[in-house]
């Protein structure tokens, strides 16, 4: 039986879209069944990491400073383009629950991916009801029960209930990552989970076998 790779992601992050250019390949190398959460990080703020509001309202510069650098390097080592959007933070609700509507119809990676682009790369207002028109006819998602769904009161609680899950499991911000119920958080945890879906494949990674001659 393939091992679960959970992966909760809010496409508002950069550090996320960073994440979610690799998590399918990761997904893939190891033969693990990747489970995409959609949910909306500031909820998970609002209710478990204040801190993160109060360090954009008083920065440290020389911390603020590096952020932008490790930013940009690690979009150049990815090889993608992770601009300043002119809106940020941008409220991802709609995107959000969109996303159930596109792992319905199996499009949710291309979806992401949209969205990641339109707001990272292209600098557009996802909260704009005619920016996501785009991304959902890009995608070949019917328009119409897109923006009825997301409307409705049952998308709007199972975007909250992956939140509050992942808070119940001690999440507190995106991406968060689980094999098999481990946690991990963050882009440059991405080695740890590979480690994670490897061991015991094999043999090779097993505490078991005895790595020493």
């Amino acid at each position: 039986m393939p091992k679960k790779l959970e992966f909760f992601y809010d496409c508002s992050s950069p550090w996320t879209y960073l994440a979610f250019t690799k998590i399918e390949d990761v997904a893939r190398r190891h033969d693990a069944e990747l489970i995409w959460r959609p949910i909306l990080v500031g909820g998970l703020f609002n209710t478990v990491n204040p801190s993160v509001y109060e360090s954009r309202a008083k920065p440290v510069p020389v911390k603020a400073k590096y952020y932008v650098k490790d930013l940009r390097d690690w979009a150049k080592f990815y090889g993608i383009k992770i601009g300043n959007p002119t809106v940020f933070p941008v409220n991802s609700v709609k995107a959000m629950r969109g996303a159930f509507v596109a792992d319905e119809h199996r499009v949710i990676s291309r979806y992401s991916r949209r969205v990641f682009e339109s707001y990272w790369t292209d600098d557009k207002d996802i909260s704009q009801d005619d920016v996501m028109r785009g991304i959902v006819k890009g995608v070949g998602l019917d328009e119409k029960e897109f923006f009825t769904k997301i409307g409705s009161d049952e998308y709007k609680a199972r975007l909250r209930a992956n939140v509050e899950e992942l808070i119940a499991r001690g999440g507190f911000g995106s991406p968060t990552m689980f094999v098999e119920g481990s946690m991990f958080f963050g882009n440059d945890r991405l080695p740890l989970v590979e480690h994670e879906l490897a061991v015991g494949v094999g043999g090779a990674l097993d505490q078991g076998s005895g790595g020493s001659t």
